[in-house]
C-alpha cells in the first residue's frame, strides 16, 4: 500500500524544477527550491506542495532528527510526555525548565517552536488555497484539496489553541512583504470561543469536502480523510467543553464523537496493546504519520533503551505514573493518601506483579524481560543501574520506556534501520474515551444519548476490556463524579505517552495539583534477603503556577509586533 511518505520525501530533499537552457549563463534557475511559477501553474507541483504541509519547519535545536516535525511534537528525543507527570527526559534538552516552572517568553525550552511553526504553516496553507482558486484541475479533486488544506490549517490552530489559548485568526489572507505588517488587526488575539468556533466551522467544511477513504491512486494513506477531520473536531469540542476553555457544551462533544463512531469504519486493534503502536494501517488508526527508509524519525530503541543494553535512557517514566496503574482486579494499589490499599492485593515488596497489563506494555522496570534478559535496575551491580555500563545514561527514575519500542529493530548501531513506527495522531480508543467523558458530563454514565449507540460506561468498557488488556468492566451504578475519576484513569493509562496527559490535566484544571506532586522514582536495592524498594525524588524543583495553564508567547513575537501582540497573563 502506498503512503504519503512517498510524496513527502522528494520535497523534503529539495524538489528541483529545471528550466530550458538559456544562453545567458548569469540567468540561473535555482535548483534548491520550488519556484512560485511552478506551484501556480503545474497541478502536480501544487499538489506536492500541499502534501508537504503535513510537515513543518525545524525551528529549534534538538528536534527533527530524521525528518521534519509534523503536528504537535511526535517522535522526538524528548517526548512531550517529559513535560508532564508521565516521564522525565534524562538528558534535559530544555525540558526541565518547563517542569520546574522556569519557562519564560525569552525561553520556552522544548516548547519553543509551536507558535512560529504553526503560523508559518497557516500562511503556506492560505497561499496554496489561493492558488487553488485559479489553477485548472477537476472540480472534484480541487474540492478534496481545499478540504485537505482546511484540515491542515485547523490542525495548526488546534496546536496553537491548546498551548496558548487565545490566538490570532488569519482567515484566508496571504500576507506579503508589501503589506502593512504593522496593522493592529494582524496581532489581535481572539477569544477562545471565537477561535474554537472558527476552527470547528473549518472542520465542518473539511468533512464535507474530504474523501471518505484513502486509496493507492490519488489519495494515499497518510492524507486526511473525513474521519481525520471528524476526529480533530471531536477532540477540539471535548477541549472546548472542559473547565479551562469553557467555550462549548459536553453534549456537542458527545455528538461529534458519536458521529465518528457511527461511521462503523474503525475498531479496537485485536493484535495486542503493545503491538498496536508498531503496526501500520491497523483498524484502530484514524489518522497517523508514517515513516519509511530514508524518511525515518528518532531511533527510539537506542534513544530510550536502558544503559545496560547500550541505550541512552531518554524518556524515563516517573513513579507517579507507575503508582497510577491499577491491579488486574481493577482496584488501585494505593489509597489517595499514599498508603497501601490492602484490599487490592498490592505487595510493596513485589510491586510490579498483577498490574493492569498495559503497565508491562508501557514501562520497563526491574525484572522486566527485554531483549533476552531481565532488566536490572537494582543496586549494587545491576546492569541497567548507575553501576552498569554507560552509566551517564542511567535512568534517574528507575524505569525505562517500553511503549513504541520495536524489538525487531537494532538497539545498538541502528542508523538507517530503525525509526519507522507510525505516530498516531488519532486512534479509535481516543474517540471512545472522548465520547465516554462528554456523555458522562452531559447525561451521566448510563443514560443513552439520543442518536447514540453507546452509553458513557459502555464506551469506556470497550477500551478497558480490549483484547490483551481485559481489565474488569466498570459496573452499573456509578455516579457522575465517580465515573469521572474512572474515565480520567483510563485516559491516563490507555493514552500514556501519546501527548494527551499534558493537555488533559490542564483542561481539567487539575494541573495545579498533579504538576506540583514531587517527581518520584524508585531505588531497588538487592540484599541477602531479596529486594527492597525505596522511593526517591527523581527531579527536584517541580513547580506549576496558575500562569502555566498556557505557554507564554515568545518574546520575539511580541517585539516584532511592536508590543501590539498581547502576552498571556503572568508572563
Amino acid at each position: 500500500m502506498k503512503s504519503i511518505t512517498k510524496y513527502i520525501v522528494p520535497l523534503g530533499l529539495g524538489l528541483t524544477i529545471f528550466s530550458a537552457c538559456n544562453k545567458n549563463l548569469l540567468d540561473v534557475t535555482a535548483t534548491d527550491r520550488i519556484s512560485t511559477e511552478a506551484i501556480e501553474t503545474d497541478t502536480a507541483v501544487l499538489e506536492a506542495f500541499i502534501i508537504n504541509r503535513y510537515i513543518g519547519e525545524k525551528i529549534i535545536s534538538n528536534e527533527a532528527d530524521g525528518t521534519n516535525p509534523g503536528f504537535g511534537r511526535g517522535f522526538e528525543y524528548a517526548l512531550w510526555s517529559s513535560l508532564s507527570d508521565e516521564s522525565m527526559y534524562t538528558n534535559d534538552d530544555n525540558t526541565w525548565l518547563i517542569i520546574r516552572g522556569q519557562l519564560s517568553p525569552e525561553n520556552l525550552g522544548a516548547a519553543g517552536s509551536l507558535w512560529a511553526r504553526s503560523y508559518r504553516s497557516i500562511r503556506e496553507c492560505n497561499y496554496a488555497k489561493k492558488v487553488l482558486t485559479t489553477i485548472q484541475m477537476s472540480s472534484s479533486h480541487k474540492r478534496h484539496l481545499e478540504g485537505e488544506l482546511q484540515f491542515i490549517r485547523a490542525f495548526r490552530y488546534h496546536d496553537l489553541i491548546r498551548n496558548f489559548g487565545r490566538v490570532v485568526l488569519m482567515g484566508d489572507t496571504v500576507y506579503g512583504l508589501k503589506d502593512d505588517l504593522s496593522a493592529a488587526s494582524l496581532f489581535e488575539r481572539k477569544s477562545i470561543q471565537e477561535g474554537m468556533d472558527y476552527v470547528i466551522r473549518e472542520l465542518d467544511e473539511a468533512i464535507e469536502k474530504l474523501p471518505l477513504d484513502n486509496n493507492d491512486n490519488n489519495w494515499v494513506t497518510g492524507r486526511a480523510t473525513k474521519a481525520a477531520a471528524m476526529a480533530l473536531k471531536s477532540r477540539l469540542l471535548l477541549y472546548a467543553a472542559s473547565p479551562l476553555y469553557n467555550a462549548g457544551t459536553w453534549a456537542a462533544a458527545a455528538q461529534a464523537a458519536q458521529e465518528l463512531i457511527a461511521l462503523n469504519k474503525y475498531s479496537l486493534y485485536t493484535g495486542g496493546y503493545q503491538s498496536l503502536f508498531l503496526t501500520d494501517r491497523n483498524p484502530e488508526t484514524i489518522f497517523a504519520r508514517y515513516y519509511t527508509k530514508n524518511a525515518n524519525h528518532v531511533h527510539l530503541e537506542i534513544a530510550n533503551g536502558p544503559n545496560g543494553y547500550g541505550g541512552w535512557g531518554g524518556n524515563t517514566p516517573y513513579q507517579n505514573l507507575v503508582d497510577a496503574y491499577q491491579m488486574k482486579n481493577g482496584l488501585a494499589p494505593l489509597n489517595e493518601d499514599g498508603t497501601v490499599n490492602t484490599a487490592s492485593g498490592y505487595d510493596p515488596n513485589n510491586p510490579y506483579i498483577n498490574r493492569d497489563p498495559r503497565f508491562d506494555a508501557t514501562i520497563l522496570h526491574n525484572g522486566s524481560m527485554y531483549r533476552g534478559r531481565a532488566v536490572e535496575t537494582f543496586i549494587p551491580g545491576g546492569q541497567d543501574s548507575r553501576e552498569g555500563r554507560d552509566n551517564w545514561n542511567t535512568s534517574k527514575t528507575g524505569y525505562y520506556l517500553r511503549k513504541f519500542m520495536n524489538d525487531a529493530y537494532p538497539l545498538e548501531n541502528p542508523w538507517g534501520n530503525a525509526g519507522f513506527q507510525p505516530w498516531n495522531y488519532f486512534r479509535y480508543a481516543e474517540i471512545l474515551l472522548n465520547f465516554a467523558e462528554a456523555a458522562n458530563e452531559a447525561y451521566g454514565p448510563d443514560m443513552l444519548p439520543a442518536g447514540s449507540s453507546l452509553t458513557a460506561r459502555q464506551a469506556l468498557n470497550l477500551v478497558r476490556t480490549r483484547p490483551s488488556v481485559e481489565m474488569p468492566e466498570i459496573p452499573v451504578g456509578q455516579s457522575k463524579d465517580e465515573f469521572r475519576k474512572l474515565l480520567r484513569y483510563e485516559r491516563r493509562i490507555e493514552l500514556a505517552f501519546e501527548e494527551h496527559r499534558f493537555y488533559d490535566v490542564r483542561r481539567w484544571k487539575i494541573a495545579n495539583i498533579t504538576e506540583n506532586v514531587p517527581a518520584s522514582g524508585m531505588t531497588v536495592t538487592k540484599g541477602n534477603n531479596g529486594l527492597t524498594y525505596t522511593r526517591k525524588e527523581a527531579l527536584s524543583g517541580r513547580r506549576f503556577e496558575e500562569k502555566h495553564y498556557w505557554l507564554p508567547i515568545p518574546r520575539a513575537e511580541i517585539l516584532s509586533s511592536n508590543g501590539q501582540l498581547e502576552q498571556n497573563p503572568g508572563y
